[in-house]
């Protein structure tokens, strides 16, 4: 979904993965290794990964799902902030892998406005906390990085409670949040799934769209009105 936004993808043709060793992207090599923070950091500023991006007819449409009272909640893998930006109460997106929009210090555990940390990045050194010295990672989830336990156990949770699991944009080839939509369709919920490119899990669903999110989700939402009752009809027009 990020990608109709301007953002980069990362393991598309043309993607961060391309033009960067992914092997160089380890939590392991992050926390050990001066010069591979930086090298991060600097990748962080060249990418393209933090253009001020804005929500896409997608984001918009996941949004008016929650306006309806028909969204439980989003369960992403993305780290852009954009569900939020669009609408989406940032209690109801979990995010798998973290918010690229802030940093927090592995020390003392502050949590800081990205663009406060590079504002300190220099040619040479990377960037430290402003308040202990101590390592500053910008908050997402690295290589070798466990997943942020409580969120995805939440996320768990919702997907074994659901009644309909729609994966909008992923190639489920990322584990283990591409175990999700099967927790969902254990649990007897229906599974839908949006996505340019066929998928591992394209024979567990009950409906496949090929196309991008930022086309079919506002089809799926004029079929969704017609089925309101009148007077939410008229609401949402």
């Amino acid at each position: 979904m990020s990608t109709e936004s301007g953002i980069p993808d990362f393991r598309g043709p043309g993607g961060i993965w391309s033009r960067y060793d992914p092997e160089d992207f380890t939590y392991q090599k992050f926390v050990t290794d001066p010069k591979t923070r930086h090298k991060i950091w600097q990748m962080l500023t060249e990418s393209g990964l933090l253009v001020d991006a804005r929500p896409n007819p997608a984001h918009h449409a996941i949004a008016e799902l929650e306006q309806l009272g028909k969204l439980d909640c989003v369960i992403t893998q993305n780290i852009d902030n954009l569900h939020q930006k669009a609408g989406n109460s940032p209690k109801k997106v979990f995010e798998l892998h973290g918010n690229m929009q802030q940093a927090i210090c592995l020390s003392c555990h502050q949590l800081f406005p990205l663009e406060d940390i590079l504002s300190q990045l220099t040619n040479t050194e990377p960037p430290d906390c402003p308040r202990c010295n101590g390592i500053v990672k910008p908050d997402a989830v690295f290589f070798g990085e466990v997943l942020p336990e409580k969120t995805f156990h939440e996320a768990i949770h919702r997907a074994r409670h659901c009644d309909l699991l729609m994966v909008i944009g992923s190639t489920l080839v990322v584990y283990p949040a591409a175990l999700i939509p099967m927790y969902a369709k254990d649990a007897g919920a229906k599974l839908i799934i949006i996505n340019l490119s066929p998928t591992p899990l394209d024979h567990e669903a009950s409906v496949i769209f090929r196309g991008k999110a930022g086309e079919v989700m506002p089809r799926v939402m004029q079929e969704v009105k017609k089925k309101l009752p009148g007077d939410r009809k008229r609401e949402v027009v």
